[in-house]
């Protein structure tokens, strides 16, 4: 059995959900189709799929927010084959894990084969399937939050725009690999995938099934140069950067000093400190 978990808000899965209906129709496999607009309504649906005994195969219709939900409400992923359809805004996930677009990614999902892919553990029942962290991202998603009309995109550019000009950074004490440091930083994040914010390469360097976590700190530059910076890091060009700290380990934790949310793949959550712990060859996704 096939369960696929539909955002119906997303206006990408209601443009897929007929053609993936027929095809699945035509596959002649038997499938469910749940759709679940509440975070909490999702997560509870996938861990109520997820209880039984067997491999359960959960398909995921969305963007990285959906992923997200599903990765959450998973009861055990060492019994899980997820596969995702991408179809929301920014699909960033997706992109690190070579999955395409439409129904070249249900194919993907019947006649391939799922392969372990490590995912973040953040504690309290959190997890996070692509990138964790703060720092002006959070800063962005809060502004686009408040906001009540426009596309996702438009809201995005908007709230960046907006941060430009008034985002001051986020004091913050690091623990990684034995060792405590304080810093004033514009990014901090914890990443199994490469892309965040709607296609920004903050991490071209992480590898989604090396047992690692890659921990990268940005630090906050003269105001003067944060435009510069920050189009350098939409370009794919942070690791050149000198104010780009890149570090491999197996968990890490940061304490903001100041701020008290957080975002795991693009979803805000309240919280004063982010300890993230890299989960290796337990739950297998298919992908490229």
């Amino acid at each position: 059995m096939l369960h696929f978990i539909v955002n119906p808000c997303s206006k990408g899965a209601k443009k897929i959900l007929e053609p993936l209906t027929d095809r699945l129709r035509e596959s002649g496999l038997e499938y469910n189709i749940v759709a679940e607009s509440g975070r909490q309504e999702a997560r509870g649906r996938v861990r109520e799929i997820t209880s039984g005994e067997g491999i359960h195969k959960i398909v995921a219709v969305g963007g990285d927010g959906t992923v997200n939900d599903v990765l959450c409400g998973l009861a055990d992923p060492s019994r899980v084959e997820l596969g995702i359809i991408p179809a929301g805004t920014g699909n960033d996930f997706a992109t690190a894990a070579k999955i395409p677009t439409g129904l070249d990614a249900l194919d993907l999902i019947l006649k391939g084969e799922a392969k372990y892919t490590d995912f973040i553990e953040c504690g309290d029942g959190q997890r996070s399937m692509n990138i964790a962290g703060l720092g002006i991202d959070v800063d962005i998603l809060q502004r686009v939050e408040a906001m009540e009309h426009g596309g996702e995109k438009s809201k995005y550019y908007r709230g960046l725009l907006a941060s430009l000009k008034s985002y001051r950074g986020q004091k913050i004490t690091v623990t990684v690999n034995g060792e405590k440091q304080e810093t004033l930083s514009l990014i901090a994040a914890a990443c199994n995938g490469t892309d965040f914010g709607g296609g920004i390469p903050i991490c071209p360097q992480a590898v989604l099934d090396d047992g690692k976590l890659d921990l990268v700190l940005v630090d906050l530059p003269k105001r003067w140069k944060l435009p510069y910076y920050l189009l350098c890091l939409m370009r794919g060009k942070a690791p050149k950067l000198s104010i780009y700290h890149h570090t491999l380990c197996e968990e890490a934790e940061i304490v903001q000093e100041t701020g008290d949310r957080v975002q795991l793949d693009g979803e805000l959550l309240t919280a004063k400190a982010l300890s993230v712990r890299v989960v290796h060859n337990k739950l297998k996704l298919f992908r490229g």
